[in-house]
């Protein structure tokens, strides 16, 4: 494997984990949102990856990770029965979106551990790109 497509390898998989972190700030700037009808509440947001081959040889390891799409959770919403809300429907219950606090602040978490490895990944090939050079003197 080239010394450069670590380099890629590396910035993809910091690419995405950034995405990924976009998704689970998302999720917890709306998790206080309510609505009045299912149709328009907020749901929690997760990303979907995928590995890239190489188009030239695909039968050679995977070259990157790419994020193929985002996927809206299925979990049921919170109905709250709140008739003295603004928001209320005319059964005078609210709905809040389906995300998990616990799981988004583990998704953050696992989103900023990749990023950082992919950092050092990239930090040791530069390293040892030096050392390589400097051997050469």
């Amino acid at each position: 494997m080239s010394m450069f497509k670590i380099f890629d390898t590396a910035a993809s998989g910091m690419s995405v984990q950034s995405l990924r972190l976009n998704l689970v700030a998302s999720n917890m700037a709306n998790v206080d949102s309510i609505s009045s009808s299912i149709e328009q509440t907020y749901r929690s947001r997760q990303p979907v990856f995928a590995a890239m081959l190489d188009r030239l040889n695909p039968e050679a390891p995977a070259v990157g990770v790419q994020m193929k799409g985002v996927v809206e959770s299925q979990a049921p919403l919170v109905m709250e029965y709140a008739p003295e809300h603004t928001m209320a429907n005319e059964e005078g219950y609210i709905f809040r979106p389906n995300v998990n606090m616990v799981e988004e602040m583990a998704n953050m978490i696992s989103a900023s551990r990749s990023y950082e490895s992919n950092v050092e990944v990239i930090n040791t090939a530069k390293q040892l790109l030096s050392a390589t050079l400097r051997m050469g003197e």
